[in-house]
């Protein structure tokens, strides 16, 4: 992943509490195997619909969603995150999350703020009035900046670390290979049968009955 320290983008709103992961990416398309591709999954059913806010021609260059309460509850699945993030959504501000959902996005580089919902509400408004404001996240600062205002978040730490640097758990882990690989060629066996040159090919429960 690329890392994500401030980002800087035009927003669009959708005014809509509650919205769940099938709403995000209905469930049809879950049957494929890939991570990437599902710009054309996000929102599907609601895309059917000319009016809906992600068939204006502004959506298409969007990388910050306004969203509304409960962003993201229902089912675990990773593809409302991939949706997201392949539409080109880097950001997405609610006043609130699902559990689930936060973790997905935070694992997946899908920076997700929670902003209180008065504060919310003036975001939302102030892009609707102007469709070409500027919306700016900053990681290190933990700040959203819009229309002037300044507005403190949270993430959780461990997630912003991995954001901040690019990095998935696995990518974690692999900064100690030569750490894990040391501590394999070193370490005494737990069971002394399996020592080096110690296996003769029988079963332990026959040499056990000598």
């Amino acid at each position: 992943m690329e890392p994500l320290t401030e980002h800087t983008g035009r927003a669009i709103v959708l005014r809509r509490d509650h919205v769940d992961t099938d709403q995000i990416v209905p469930a049809a398309f879950c049957k494929r195997l890939t991570k990437s591709g599902y710009d054309d999954a996000l929102f599907a059913h609601w895309r059917e619909d000319p009016d809906f806010v992600l068939n204006r021609p502004a959506a298409r260059t969007a990388s910050v969603l306004v969203g509304g309460a409960n962003f993201g509850t229902g089912s675990s699945r990773e593809h409302a995150v991939w949706a997201l993030r392949d539409w080109g959504f880097a950001v997405v501000v609610a006043s609130s999350f699902g559990d689930i959902f936060l973790r997905n996005a935070l694992k997946n580089g899908l920076l997700a703020v929670a902003l209180p919902a008065e504060t919310l509400g003036a975001l939302a408004d102030a892009v609707e009035a102007d469709p070409d404001l500027a919306v700016t996240v900053d990681l290190h600062r933990l700040e959203l900046r819009a229309a002037g205002g300044c507005h403190p978040f949270t993430v959780d730490k461990h997630a912003r670390f991995l954001l901040l640097n690019g990095l998935d758990d696995i990518a974690v882990t692999l900064r100690g290979q030569d750490a894990v690989l040391r501590y394999e060629r070193d370490r005494r066996p737990w069971l002394p049968s399996m020592a080096p040159g110690s296996l003769t090919g029988e079963p332990m429960s026959s040499r056990g009955r000598r």
